[in-house]
């Protein structure tokens, strides 16, 4: 257990889009802040998420946000009794490894930070929480650890990592880190027993992060420092400046920093988690009926069976369907089949080449 000495800062990311749950989703009003799973919206679950852990003291979180979004996470936020944190609003959007970066500087070089998306579900926090404390011993050594899925199938839409020998109790050295594959690797991957699906979630000291983004990627360190360096604050708003952060390559932490880093480590852990990227994830996180339907919002289901029903206003009646998803909102009705619904990139490009605006 580590001593409450310890502080660890929650770093939430809530810089996406969340497009691939149009049209409820949107640029406007991405998938992190809205009610998907609950009635507290993805942001505040994940804000929520070390409350009750003791393993050692948790300091007041830092989010890191779109512009755009600043009213809506400030209403978000003390809706949930969160008025103490710190709001960095990125003028524009350069991936996690700069976001992390900003946080970081922000943060004291001692600071343990716990980096989180901000729309992803956990559904067991004690497992979450035990595996928080099993890889603090090892941060407190200045690695980089990073959280891996116990993966419980061969599932394409997530990257891996391929896990060595054991550094310490329930935690491995990285071997490799593995994009997306294809069904057929996917399964041997499962089958090895090695791999774990990669959540993008992070615990590390801050200083230790900076030392390795200063060595792995200069320029984006220097960007990141002079963005903050010339950072305007009102209150508990936090503005890089804009012409500094433009700058500032644009790559994700795995790219930039884990995968050429020597010092990290995965602690693998089973806490139901989901990065809900999709409507069938969607509909295997969300409670069911005793047909396996999954509805929000106002529904009739006469026989119907595995279906997800997501309407934000008319009623939605399905009679003898099956393996359906239907969602109602802002005047938009989408309808496809279970399975399919990775294809909502493809609605979202159709609309757009055919001069349509996708957000109503």
């Amino acid at each position: 257990m580590a001593s409450k000495s310890v502080c660890i800062i929650p770093v939430i990311l809530s810089g996406g889009s969340g497009t691939r749950l149009w049209p409820v989703s949107t640029p406007e009003r991405p998938k992190q802040l809205l009610p998907l799973t609950a009635d507290e919206t993805m942001l505040q679950l994940t804000v929520e998420r070390t409350v009750g852990y003791a393993g050692a003291s948790v300091g007041n979180p830092i989010i890191v946000a779109n512009a755009a979004h600043a009213a809506v996470v400030d209403e978000q936020l003390r809706a949930i009794g969160v008025d103490d944190y710190r709001l960095i609003l990125e003028p524009s959007g350069r991936n996690t490894a700069p976001a992390i970066g900003l946080a970081a500087l922000e943060a004291r070089p001692d600071d343990i930070l716990l980096v989180m998306p901000s729309d992803h579900i956990i559904a067991d926090l004690p497992a979450f929480h035990d595996a928080i404390t099993r890889a603090l011993p090892l941060v407190s050594e200045g690695l980089l650890v990073t959280f891996g899925i116990e993966a419980e199938s061969p599932e394409t839409g997530y990257g891996y990592i391929e896990m060595g020998d054991p550094i310490s109790p329930l935690v491995h050295k990285v071997v490799s880190f593995v994009e997306k594959p294809d069904a057929a690797t996917a399964a041997k991957m499962v089958a090895a027993g090695t791999y774990v699906w990669n959540a993008g979630i992070f615990l590390f000291r801050a200083g230790a992060y900076l030392k390795a983004l200063a060595h792995h990627q200069p320029e984006m360190m220097a960007a990141v420092e002079a963005s903050m360096g010339q950072a305007e604050r009102k209150g508990l708003h936090i503005f890089p400046a804009p012409e500094a952060f433009a700058a500032c390559p644009s790559d994700s932490i795995d790219y930039a920093i884990m995968e050429r880093e020597a010092r990290i480590a995965c602690a693998p852990v089973n806490m139901g988690w989901s990065d809900v990227g999709s409507w069938d994830s969607l509909h295997a996180v969300s409670a069911k009926d005793a047909h396996d339907n999954a509805v929000r919002g106002d529904a009739l289901l006469l026989e119907a069976r595995n279906c997800l029903i997501h309407s934000d206003g008319p009623r939605v009646t399905l009679v003898d369907m099956d393996d359906l998803i239907v969602i109602v909102s802002k005047g938009e009705v989408m309808i496809m089949r279970r399975g399919d619904s990775q294809k909502v990139r493809s609605v979202t490009e159709a609309i757009k080449n055919a001069g349509q605006r996708v957000v109503q």
